[in-house]
Protein backbone atom coordinates (compact mmCIF):
# COMPACT_ATOMS: atom_id res chain seq x y z
CA UNK A 1 0.00 0.00 0.00
CA UNK A 2 2.69 2.17 0.77
CA UNK A 3 4.47 1.92 -2.59
CA UNK A 4 1.18 2.64 -4.45
CA UNK A 5 0.32 5.93 -2.07
CA UNK A 6 3.85 7.05 -2.65
CA UNK A 7 3.34 6.98 -6.67
CA UNK A 8 0.27 8.10 -6.47
CA UNK A 9 1.94 11.24 -4.79
CA UNK A 10 4.00 11.39 -7.06
CA UNK A 11 1.88 11.20 -10.08
CA UNK A 12 -0.27 14.09 -8.57
CA UNK A 13 2.38 16.48 -7.42
CA UNK A 14 4.28 15.91 -10.91
CA UNK A 15 0.53 17.06 -12.58
CA UNK A 16 0.77 20.16 -10.87
CA UNK A 17 -1.86 19.02 -7.85
CA UNK A 18 0.29 19.76 -5.04
CA UNK A 19 -1.47 22.65 -3.88
CA UNK A 20 -5.02 21.13 -3.84
CA UNK A 21 -4.03 17.31 -3.23
CA UNK A 22 -6.44 15.89 -0.89
CA UNK A 23 -6.30 12.21 1.04
CA UNK A 24 -9.04 11.03 -1.44
CA UNK A 25 -7.79 11.79 -4.43
CA UNK A 26 -4.56 10.71 -3.26
CA UNK A 27 -6.63 6.88 -2.36
CA UNK A 28 -8.51 7.19 -5.52
CA UNK A 29 -4.89 6.96 -7.92
CA UNK A 30 -3.31 4.58 -5.48
CA UNK A 31 -6.32 2.11 -5.61
CA UNK A 32 -6.87 2.01 -1.42
CA UNK A 33 -9.20 3.28 0.68
CA UNK A 34 -9.03 6.72 1.98
CA UNK A 35 -9.34 5.58 5.86
CA UNK A 36 -6.06 3.09 5.59
CA UNK A 37 -4.67 6.20 4.19
CA UNK A 38 -5.51 8.88 7.34
CA UNK A 39 -5.30 5.79 9.76
CA UNK A 40 -1.97 5.60 8.86
CA UNK A 41 -0.80 9.11 7.63
CA UNK A 42 -3.15 10.78 9.51
CA UNK A 43 -3.46 14.17 7.09
CA UNK A 44 -2.08 15.39 3.40
CA UNK A 45 0.83 17.04 5.21
CA UNK A 46 2.14 14.11 7.17
CA UNK A 47 1.62 12.45 4.02
CA UNK A 48 3.51 14.52 1.92
CA UNK A 49 6.52 15.21 5.18
CA UNK A 50 6.94 11.27 4.25
CA UNK A 51 7.06 11.27 0.68
CA UNK A 52 9.01 14.17 0.62
CA UNK A 53 11.61 12.08 2.77
CA UNK A 54 11.82 9.56 1.25
CA UNK A 55 12.19 10.97 -2.36
CA UNK A 56 14.73 13.25 -1.12
CA UNK A 57 16.66 10.35 0.69
CA UNK A 58 17.11 7.66 -2.06
CA UNK A 59 20.02 6.74 -3.59
CA UNK A 60 21.98 9.48 -1.71
CA UNK A 61 25.64 8.12 -0.37
CA UNK A 62 27.48 9.17 2.59
CA UNK A 63 30.46 10.46 1.27
CA UNK A 64 33.80 9.44 2.62
CA UNK A 65 36.81 11.11 0.84
CA UNK A 66 39.02 10.82 3.99
CA UNK A 67 39.15 14.61 5.08
CA UNK A 68 36.29 16.69 6.51
CA UNK A 69 36.39 19.26 3.35
CA UNK A 70 36.31 16.63 0.80
CA UNK A 71 33.43 14.92 2.75
CA UNK A 72 31.52 18.30 2.98
CA UNK A 73 32.21 19.16 -0.57
CA UNK A 74 31.68 15.93 -1.95
CA UNK A 75 27.96 15.86 0.32
CA UNK A 76 27.33 19.52 -0.83
CA UNK A 77 27.43 18.73 -4.08
CA UNK A 78 25.24 15.86 -3.74
CA UNK A 79 22.45 17.36 -1.93
CA UNK A 80 22.82 20.40 -4.65
CA UNK A 81 22.56 18.40 -7.60
CA UNK A 82 19.76 16.75 -6.19
CA UNK A 83 17.54 19.16 -4.68
CA UNK A 84 17.87 21.14 -8.30
CA UNK A 85 16.08 18.27 -9.97
CA UNK A 86 12.62 18.99 -11.32
CA UNK A 87 11.00 15.66 -9.49
CA UNK A 88 12.85 16.58 -5.87
CA UNK A 89 12.19 20.16 -6.56
CA UNK A 90 8.29 19.92 -6.59
CA UNK A 91 8.45 17.57 -3.42
CA UNK A 92 10.44 20.00 -1.76
CA UNK A 93 8.19 23.41 -3.04
CA UNK A 94 5.11 20.75 -2.06
CA UNK A 95 6.48 20.25 1.79
CA UNK A 96 7.06 23.82 2.19
CA UNK A 97 3.49 24.43 0.59
CA UNK A 98 1.61 21.79 2.71
CA UNK A 99 3.29 23.21 6.60
CA UNK A 100 1.31 25.93 8.56
CA UNK A 101 2.68 27.29 11.73
CA UNK A 102 6.25 26.41 13.16
CA UNK A 103 6.90 22.78 13.74
CA UNK A 104 9.56 21.12 16.25
CA UNK A 105 10.60 18.92 14.03
CA UNK A 106 11.32 17.80 10.27
CA UNK A 107 12.16 14.61 8.93
CA UNK A 108 13.88 16.09 6.36
CA UNK A 109 16.32 18.29 8.48
CA UNK A 110 16.36 15.29 10.62
CA UNK A 111 18.22 13.06 8.17
CA UNK A 112 20.69 15.86 7.37
CA UNK A 113 20.84 16.08 10.74
CA UNK A 114 22.30 12.84 11.18
CA UNK A 115 24.06 12.63 8.67
CA UNK A 116 26.05 15.73 9.28
CA UNK A 117 26.59 14.26 12.59
CA UNK A 118 28.30 11.32 10.84
CA UNK A 119 30.40 13.72 9.16
CA UNK A 120 31.99 15.64 11.38
CA UNK A 121 32.05 12.24 13.98
CA UNK A 122 34.25 10.63 11.43
CA UNK A 123 36.39 13.76 10.93
CA UNK A 124 36.66 14.33 14.89
CA UNK A 125 38.27 10.68 14.86
CA UNK A 126 40.75 11.51 12.50
CA UNK A 127 41.71 14.06 14.96
CA UNK A 128 40.62 16.56 12.20
CA UNK A 129 39.39 20.16 13.63
CA UNK A 130 35.43 19.53 12.95
CA UNK A 131 32.55 22.71 12.41
CA UNK A 132 30.03 21.97 14.80
CA UNK A 133 26.81 20.05 13.39
CA UNK A 134 25.22 23.46 13.55
CA UNK A 135 27.22 24.69 11.82
CA UNK A 136 27.46 22.86 9.04
CA UNK A 137 23.50 23.10 8.96
CA UNK A 138 23.45 26.35 9.15
CA UNK A 139 25.71 27.39 6.68
CA UNK A 140 25.52 24.86 3.95
CA UNK A 141 22.43 22.66 3.78
CA UNK A 142 20.26 25.52 5.00
CA UNK A 143 21.04 28.20 2.04
CA UNK A 144 21.07 25.26 -0.32
CA UNK A 145 17.41 24.40 0.53
CA UNK A 146 16.51 28.22 0.86
CA UNK A 147 18.14 28.54 -2.53
CA UNK A 148 16.26 25.71 -4.08
CA UNK A 149 12.90 26.36 -2.66
CA UNK A 150 13.15 29.95 -3.73
CA UNK A 151 14.47 29.12 -7.27
CA UNK A 152 17.82 31.11 -6.62
CA UNK A 153 20.70 30.04 -8.38
CA UNK A 154 22.22 27.82 -6.38
CA UNK A 155 23.84 24.06 -7.77
CA UNK A 156 27.58 22.92 -7.35
CA UNK A 157 29.38 26.41 -7.20
CA UNK A 158 27.24 27.83 -4.78
CA UNK A 159 28.00 24.48 -2.58
CA UNK A 160 31.57 24.55 -2.64
CA UNK A 161 31.46 28.26 -1.87
CA UNK A 162 29.15 27.70 1.05
CA UNK A 163 31.89 24.81 2.08
CA UNK A 164 35.03 26.74 1.40
CA UNK A 165 33.14 29.48 3.97
CA UNK A 166 31.99 27.00 6.62
CA UNK A 167 35.45 25.75 6.65
CA UNK A 168 37.59 29.60 6.51
CA UNK A 169 35.17 29.91 9.93
CA UNK A 170 36.48 26.91 11.51
CA UNK A 171 40.34 27.33 11.46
Amino acid sequence: MRDAVYSAVGQLVGEGHRDTMTIPQVAERAGVNPTSIYRRWGGIEALLEEVAVSALSQGEPLPDTGTIAGDLRAWAEIIAEDIQRPQRLTYLRALAYSREGLVASCPCWDLRVGQAAAITGRARERDERVPAVRQVLDHVIAPLYHHAVFGLIGGREYAMTLVDDLLAMSR
